[in-house]
């Protein structure tokens, strides 16, 4: 009875907002790399992104939401299955000789699955990076009706591969690779098809197909990502668009006319669900998996892509996994409005099956909250997090953790934690450990609390909390 109730909810609020009757349509746009300061949104100034830039004046702009990690494939496991990395399945991204380990298993359940069950159609257009051919992680196994794009996050380094997929099979590009072996990367002798171009073009003839009944599409673009094995020119775009004649240096052009490339794909699929009278009745959503980077020739200093925070992609300070986050849905989400909620991608899974009412098909143990309060402009009704969790287990190991104002790191393990107070020190420059033994006592305990030991992902210094913590309960 409580679900009917809340379906009714959902459905009768889209109504008001929009004029239809069914439950509301989602759009979740996710960008690769993008950093916090890359959107004239955020505070960029010299990037033009007037597509994405409009989604914040019709919809909700957060600025203190955070990535599920600072690279690619254990981010977007956050993102599908609610659990931090603490005890995610996929917690970094897999070398080539070890895929098994970053694909999904059976049981981890994933917000496409969540929102079959509701009804929903599914497709994913882009790239995925949980599940290699033949396993159990395949989008298409995932809860996916569709997918188009790339499996494997390496092979994604390249927008001009010789082959993507459809479903589960291989579908042949007229590129030339190299010597591209399994995942097709390198960089491309003969460059006929750009990926992400492809991949828009899917994602909008996708719509077309379902756009009489609810749908879900994952959109995530591989733009603004390096190829990294095209060193300092992996900045790979068919052209430098209206940056051709500025004085910068060839990948700085580069890596912005990628931003403005991804802008315009938004400005497309806003335009596809407008044209079919839908985009009131869409909850379009727009991220970044981590923060900025700094591959394939791009200084991200340059354009200040990560705008007051300090780091980029692999780094645990603000810079690595603070995004951006938009949500956009005519109605329900007033328009013009900014929220400071503490939110993560835990988040999104406890939210989209709220607004969906599938919240019963959710796992119990989840990490994530709802903030569909907020969306609809309830602050007083948003329940907190005790703290958030992040976790990465290259380059020396790292943990992270937000408590309110507070922020610790400790990066790498075999360094002390640094304290930050972030209402008063966004760029993290001033240590206050040594000032607050007690918070920093509390934040640890709380990193010791959120790591479960696993074999597939293990901490590189045996003097971090969590493996000290680890060898205690062995001794016990």
């Amino acid at each position: 009875m409580h679900r009917l109730l809340t379906l009714s909810f959902i459905v009768n609020l889209a109504a008001i907002a929009s004029g239809q009757s069914r439950p509301p349509n989602i759009v979740f746009i996710l960008a690769d790399d993008l950093g916090y300061g890359d959107l004239g949104c955020y505070g960029q100034k010299r990037i033009e992104t007037p597509h994405i830039d409009r989604l914040a004046t019709e919809g909700m702009r957060f600025t203190d939401f955070y990535a599920g990690c600072t690279v690619c494939a254990p981010s977007r496991c956050v993102l599908m299955t609610g659990y931090h990395m603490g005890h995610c399945w996929v917690r970094g991204n897999a070398g080539q000789q070890n895929r098994e380990i970053q694909c999904l298993r059976d049981q981890d359940v994933t917000v496409a699955e969540v929102l079959k069950k509701a009804g929903y159609a599914t497709a994913l257009c882009g790239k995925w990076g949980l599940g290699e051919e033949g396993t159990a992680g395949v989008p298409t196994r995932k809860g996916f009706d569709y997918f188009f794009g790339y499996l494997n996050q390496h092979h994604a380094h390249n927008y001009y591969p010789a082959y993507l997929f459809r479903g589960e099979e291989r579908v042949a590009l007229n590129n030339v690779v190299p010597g591209s072996g399994d995942f097709g990367v390198g960089v491309a002798s003969k460059k006929a098809e750009y990926s992400a171009d492809l991949i828009t073009a899917e994602a909008l003839a996708w719509i077309e197909r379902v756009k009489d009944r609810p749908f879900f599409l994952y959109f995530a673009s591989t733009l603004p990502h390096a190829n990294n094995e095209g060193g300092q020119q992996g900045m790979e775009v068919p052209d430098l668009g209206q940056y051709a004649q500025t004085d910068w240096p060839q990948q700085q052009k580069a890596h912005a006319a990628m931003i403005s490339r991804l802008d315009a794909d938004v400005g497309r699929l806003m335009e596809r669900l407008k044209k079919l009278g839908l985009d009131d009745n869409t909850l379009v959503c727009f991220s970044s998996d981590n923060g900025p980077h700094a591959e394939g020739g791009n200084d991200p200093q340059f354009n200040d892509s990560n705008g007051p925070l300090k780091g980029i992609k692999r780094d645990l300070t603000e810079g690595g996994i603070r995004v951006p986050f938009i949500a956009r849905w005519p109605g329900p989400i007033k328009a013009g409005t900014t929220s400071d909620l503490v939110g993560s991608f835990v988040d999104v899974l406890p939210s989209l099956a709220e607004v969906t009412a599938t919240n019963s098909e959710l796992p119990k143990d989840l990490d994530g909250l709802s903030i569909v309060p907020t969306l609809l402009g309830r602050p007083a009704e948003q329940k907190q997090h005790g703290y958030l969790y992040w976790a990465f287990y290259e380059r020396g190991g790292a943990q992270a953790v937000r408590k309110g104002k507070w922020k610790a790191v400790q990066q790498p393990l075999s360094t002390p934690v640094r304290l930050y107070d972030l209402s008063a020190d966004l760029s993290e420059e001033h240590d206050l450990a040594a000032e607050h033994a007690d918070i920093v006592s509390q934040l640890t305990a709380a990193m010791r609390e959120a790591y479960v030991p696993s074999e597939n992902w293990k901490f590189p210094d045996p003097s971090s909390p969590a493996a000290k913590s680890k060898k205690k309960a062995k001794a016990n």
